[in-house]
């Protein structure tokens, strides 16, 4: 019979690279925007949630917070490390009025997040009662982060368009709260259970609104005729 352990550590390196794809995802957002060299209309709300995210899981994972974490530590780490630089091109390319709203965004983390961890440390004086508090809250945060994309959710309703709503997001959201919810079941932790329980729910409803909006999306006009060609008007096929 398989060690249970055994099963755990196999699904943790397979939600390591749930996560990576999950992180990744916006990857093809940034580079239009870096390419177009305009955020146009996307939301910053997942990459600012991503950031949040990452670091709230690097603290959870700490040994004077929750020891023998060290896959979430390793993976949320890369994670963080790829928002930085997500959240860099879209404030490069952001008008003013989203950048200073973004800007507030960060305040408001970073000052959270010097309150956390002063709390974590100076009341609570075991793992057990640090896991508790800081879970509480990365669930909280993975919520948010999973559920980031539904920002666009009445503009996907209004437009019926999802042109702005990644379905590269919402799938890798899908899987990696599955894996997780999988790698929780096994020596249970009910925190790591219902951040990427409920974020698997929320990204199945972001699938399902993709779905429902994928057919009535405009499709993006053909490349304009090399010279010498007649114009023609239409959409892709």
């Amino acid at each position: 019979m398989v060690n249970p352990d055994t099963i755990r550590t196999a699904l943790g390196i397979v939600g390591n690279v749930t996560s990576f794809a999950l992180f990744l995802s916006p990857a093809s957002m940034i580079w239009r925007i870096f390419k177009n060299k305009s955020v146009e209309e996307f939301k910053f709300h997942p990459i600012v949630a991503g950031i949040m995210n990452c670091i709230m899981w690097v603290f959870y994972s700490m040994p004077f917070v929750h020891p023998h974490s060290i896959l979430v530590t390793t993976i949320n780490s890369i994670g963080l490390l790829m928002y930085i630089g997500f959240n860099l091109v879209f404030l490069r390319y952001a008008d003013g009025k989203t950048r200073k709203s973004m800007g507030l965004y960060y305040l408001a983390e970073l000052v959270f997040l010097a309150a956390l961890a002063c709390v974590t440390l100076l009341v609570f004086h075991n793992v057990t009662a640090r896991s508790n508090f800081v879970g509480i809250f990365c669930d909280i945060f993975s919520i948010i982060l999973y559920g980031s994309p539904l920002t666009v959710m009445y503009k996907v309703i209004k437009t019926k368009s999802v042109e702005y709503m990644p379905l590269s997001l919402s799938l890798a959201g899908l899987a990696n709260g599955v894996v997780w919810s999988a790698y929780a079941l096994i020596r249970f932790d009910i925190y790591i259970l219902l951040g990427n329980g409920i974020g698997a729910i929320l990204a199945i409803m972001q699938v399902i609104l993709y779905a429902c909006y994928y057919s009535t999306t405009p499709k993006k006009e053909k490349d304009a005729p090399k010279k010498g060609q007649v114009q023609m008007t239409g959409a892709e096929v």
